[in-house]
């Protein structure tokens, strides 16, 4: 999945929570933690395969749900302690919604083989083409088909929510490089 469909999938799962449970639109700061989750795992197993080749694949050590039941636990205590929970709870639910949105949806029909990244390395992650980096992956690994046309379409409905929601955690991001283009 590309970063925008892992962004807007973490975004709808979140903000429908937040408004079922709280009765209103997700905070700034958890927004924020929530967008980084949501890229936190192919922002480390990516470069590792592809650029440095310390990983066996683009999807293996922090796909796991064995690093991300490790993070769970390192995160709450580490939120829990310096009493910022809902940032721990929006990193980690970006996260986790990265890892369910990465299984492919042959899982539906019951195929699991594409999804045994999760079990990674107790079980050895599925086949890749082979990637010369992020720059040859974004030109020559994916392609524009129908699931990615799917994102888009995802994407597109995360922006307006996120927008009616009243864009949370822009303002925490956009002011302090106003007060830098202006200063």
């Amino acid at each position: 999945m590309w970063p925008w469909g892992h962004l807007a999938v973490a975004y709808l799962l979140y903000t429908a929570v937040v408004h079922r449970r709280f009765r209103r639109p997700p905070r700034a700061l958890p927004a924020i933690a929530l967008a980084v989750g949501s890229q936190t795992p192919d922002l480390i197993d990516k470069p590792l395969a592809w650029n440095v080749g310390i990983l066996p694949g683009g999807r293996t050590l922090s796909h796991s749900i064995f690093t991300f039941a490790a993070l769970v636990v390192v995160v709450l205590a580490v939120a829990t302690r310096l009493r910022r929970r809902p940032l721990g709870v929006g990193f980690l639910a970006g996260y986790g919604s990265h890892l369910l949105a990465d299984v492919p949806p042959a899982a539906l029909g019951g195929d699991f083989s594409g999804a045994t990244y999760l079990l990674w390395p107790v079980l050895e992650p599925p086949p890749e083409e082979p990637v010369a980096g992020i720059l040859d992956a974004i030109l020559s690994y994916y392609e524009l088909g129908a699931f990615e046309w799917v994102q888009f379409g995802l994407f597109a409905v995360g922006a307006v929510v996120w927008y009616r929601d009243g864009m949370p955690g822009l303002g925490l991001v956009t002011a302090p490089l106003e007060r830098w283009v202006t200063a």
